[in-house]
C-alpha cells in the first residue's frame, strides 16, 4: 500500500538581507549591486538542485525582496547592478527538475509571481528613479534572459561561449513563462523574424550577433567587461537627476493588524476584511517618515499584498474570496486628501505606486472576487479601489451604507493596461464615471449604484439571501471557466505590454502545461535530462 504524500509546509514570502541565501545586496552610495549567488542545495524544497544559477520561487522571493527594500530603504540608489557571481553564467533560467515536479497551479503561480516581481523592477526605473543594468557575465538563458530583459539594459560578456537564449520551445515544449516573447518584441523592438528564429535556437545568441540583433545594447569583451558594466552602470545613475529622503526600515509585518482573513474550506470561501485607520493619520511628510512602515496606508497594503500570496500558494482550493472592509469613512478620505496632497514626496510616491501593485495583484489574482459592501463597511478613496478590482459588489441598500470617492480614483492606481479602474465603470462614457472623483464625497448607496459602482443593491430582507445564493452558485462552476472568464471581462479596453503578457501568460501557461507534448508521461518537460527522447502529438489545434 503506498504511503500517502505528506503535504508540503506554507510558502513563507517575507526575507531579509540577512538571511539570503541566493543573492548579495551591497549599496554604495548612488550605486547597488545585486549579485545572484544561488545555493544549489537550499531549494525551497526536496528534490532539486539549484545549479547554473537556476531559480526556484525561493530565489525569486529574496529577489522581489531587495528590489522591493531598494526603494524604501535605499531611496538614494540611482543604478542596479543585476550580475551573477557564478563562473561563465549569469542565470540559467527556472529550475527544470523543480518545475517537472511542481503541481500546475504552483507551475503557473510561480510563474505569475516571478513576471510580477520582474515587473516591479521596471515600475522601479520608471517611477522611482532606479535604474537597472543585466551585468550577464556568461550563460543567460529562460527565465535568465526574461531577468535580463526586465532591466532597463543588458551588457553581455563576448568570450566566444556566452549566448542570450529563450530555450523552452526547443527543449521542454512550454513558452517563456515571464513575458521573454512579449518583452523582446515589444521592448527590445527585435525584428519578428529574427524573434522566430531566436526563440527556436536553443543554443541561442553570442556576441556581437546578439548586439546586432538589439537582443543585448551591448557585447563586450572579458577584459573590458567589468569596466563597461561599471561605466555604463555611473552613466544610468547620472540621468537620474531626482532626489530623495534617507530611507525607512523595511521591517518584518509580524502579527497582522489591518487585515483578517477566515476561510471556509468546505465551501471554498475567504472572507478578507480590510481595516480602515480609526482616527487622524500623519499629514506631513516628515510625520509620515516617523512613522516608516507603521504608516497605514503602507503597512495595510502590505499585509494584504502578504495576504494574496498565501491565497495564490497555500489555498489552492479557494475559489471565492469575499471582500470586506471596517473603519471611519472620514478618516479614510483625509488619509486619501493627504497622500494626494504630499503625493510628490518620496516616501508617499512609493507608499501610492506600492497599493497600486498590490491592487494589480488582486486584478491578477485567479479567485473570484465579490466585494461586500454593508453599514460597517468602508469602501472609500483608496480602499473603494478594493471594491472596483471585484468581480461583482454587492451593497446593502440602508441608509447606513456609504461608499466614497476621492481624487486618488482617477488614475493614482492603473491596472495592468494602464487605465483607472473607475474608468471601467461606465464603459460608454469613462469620462462621466472619472468625474466622480473631481472632488471626495460619499455616497449613499443608492447614489453609488446610480453611479455604477454597485451590481446588486439589495434590501435589508433580501439581501443575505442575494449574497448566499451567489457564492453557492459561483462555488458550482468550473474553476478553469472562471479563471479564464474573469482574466478575459477584468480588463477590456486597450492592452499594453504588461497586460499582453499576463492574459498569454494565462491562457498560454494554463494549456501548455497541462499538455501531453509539455508534461505528459512522454512530454518535454517530463523527459528533460533523462535519456529517452520526448514524442509529440505532431496536430495542431
Amino acid at each position: 500500500m503506498d504511503t500517502p504524500a505528506q503535504p508540503l509546509p506554507p510558502v513563507r514570502f517575507e526575507a531579509h538581507p540577512d538571511r539570503y541565501r541566493h543573492w548579495k545586496l551591497a549599496v554604495d552610495g548612488d550605486l547597488a549591486r545585486l549579485t545572484m549567488d544561488v545555493n544549489p542545495d537550499a531549494g525551497l524544497r526536496p528534490g532539486y538542485s539549484l545549479k547554473l544559477n537556476s531559480y526556484d520561487l525561493g530565489v525569486d522571493i529574496e529577489l522581489a525582496d531587495a528590489v522591493q527594500r531598494l526603494r524604501f530603504e535605499h531611496p538614494e540608489v540611482k543604478a542596479v547592478v543585476v550580475g551573477g557571481a557564478k563562473e561563465r553564467v549569469f542565470c540559467a533560467g527556472a529550475n527544470i527538475n523543480m518545475l517537472g515536479q511542481s503541481s500546475h497551479p504552483f507551475k503557473v503561480n510561480f510563474c505569475k509571481f516571478t513576471n510580477e516581481t520582474r515587473l516591479a523592477i521596471e515600475d522601479a526605473s520608471a517611477n522611482s528613479g532606479q535604474r537597472y543594468l543585466a551585468a550577464c557575465n556568461g550563460t543567460t538563458a529562460g527565465g535568465g534572459y526574461e531577468l535580463a530583459l526586465a532591466c532597463d539594459e543588458i551588457v553581455l560578456i563576448d568570450d566566444g561561449s556566452s549566448a542570450v537564449s529563450l530555450p523552452e520551445v526547443p527543449l521542454l515544449g512550454v513558452l517563456p513563462g515571464t513575458g521573454g516573447l512579449t518583452r523582446v518584441v515589444d521592448k527590445r523592438h527585435v525584428r519578428r523574424d529574427r524573434a522566430d528564429v531566436f526563440c527556436t535556437t536553443a543554443e541561442g545568441i553570442k556576441g556581437k550577433r546578439a548586439q546586432e540583433w538589439n537582443l543585448v545594447d551591448e557585447s563586450v569583451p572579458r577584459s573590458r567587461f567589468a569596466q563597461a558594466v561599471d561605466e555604463r552602470a555611473r552613466a544610468l545613475a547620472a540621468g537620474v537627476k531626482a532626489t530623495k529622503g534617507r530611507g525607512i526600515a523595511w521591517n518584518p509585518l509580524g502579527a497582522f493588524k489591518h487585515v483578517t482573513v477566515s476561510i471556509d474550506r468546505a465551501r471554498r470561501v475567504a472572507e478578507l476584511t480590510l481595516t480602515a485607520p480609526s482616527g487622524p493619520q500623519p499629514a506631513t511628510p516628515d510625520a509620515i517618515e516617523a512613522a516608516g512602515c507603521e504608516w497605514w496606508a503602507l503597512r495595510a497594503f502590505r499585509e494584504l499584498d502578504a495576504t494574496l500570496l498565501d491565497l495564490r500558494f497555500n489555498e489552492e482550493q479557494v475559489g471565492l474570496v469575499l471582500l470586506r472592509t471596517r473603519g471611519n469613512r472620514e478618516a479614510m478620505l483625509a488619509l486619501d486628501g493627504v497622500m494626494a496632497h504630499h503625493g510628490s514626496h518620496w516616501l508617499v510616491n512609493e507608499t501610492r505606486l506600492f497599493i497600486a501593485r498590490t491592487l494589480r495583484r488582486l486584478d491578477l489574482t485567479a479567485r473570484s472576487l465579490f466585494a461586500v459592501a454593508d453599514r460597517e463597511s468602508c469602501f472609500v478613496g483608496t480602499l473603494l479601489e478594493v471594491a472596483l478590482a471585484a468581480d461583482r459588489t454587492y451593497a446593502l441598500d440602508d441608509a447606513a451604507v456609504q461608499l466614497g470617492v476621492s481624487p486618488l480614483n482617477a488614475g493614482a492606481y492603473p491596472m495592468t493596461h494602464g487605465l483607472p479602474r473607475l474608468s471601467l465603470r461606465s464603459p460608454e462614457s469613462p469620462t462621466r464615471a472619472m468625474e466622480l472623483a473631481a472632488s471626495p464625497r460619499l455616497l449613499s448607496a443608492s447614489e453609488a449604484d446610480a453611479a455604477g459602482l454597485v451590481t446588486v443593491l439589495a434590501d435589508a430582507l433580501d439581501f443575505d439571501d442575494a449574497l448566499r445564493m451567489a457564492v453557492e452558485e459561483r462555488a458550482s462552476l468550473s474553476p478553469d471557466a472562471l479563471t479564464g472568464m474573469e482574466a478575459s471581462l477584468r480588463f477590456p479596453g486597450p492592452e499594453t505590454a504588461d497586460s499582453k503578457i499576463f492574459a498569454r501568460l494565462s491562457a498560454w501557461q494554463n494549456w501548455i502545461f497541462t499538455r501531453p507534448n509539455s508534461t505528459g508521461e512522454k512530454g518535454a518537460l517530463t523527459l528533460y535530462g533523462k535519456p529517452d527522447r520526448p514524442a509529440f502529438d505532431f496536430r495542431r489545434t
